[in-house]
């Protein structure tokens, strides 16, 4: 059940990520990368710091 949970989570945030307008192309790639290789910490940047600063 947990597992689940964490993974939806984590497919939601690489959603979340693709989808998202960005003022830097670049930002999109950096976050994605970020998600990608630090799975946990990753999502729980992009929820605290990165929704923040999208457009």
């Amino acid at each position: 059940m947990w597992k689940f949970l964490g993974l939806a989570v984590y497919m939601y945030t690489i959603y979340d990520v693709v989808t998202s307008r960005f003022a830097n192309p670049n930002d999109r790639l950096i976050w994605i990368i970020i998600v990608v290789l630090l799975p946990f910490l990753g999502t729980l940047l992009w929820f605290l710091v990165g929704r923040g600063k999208r457009l």
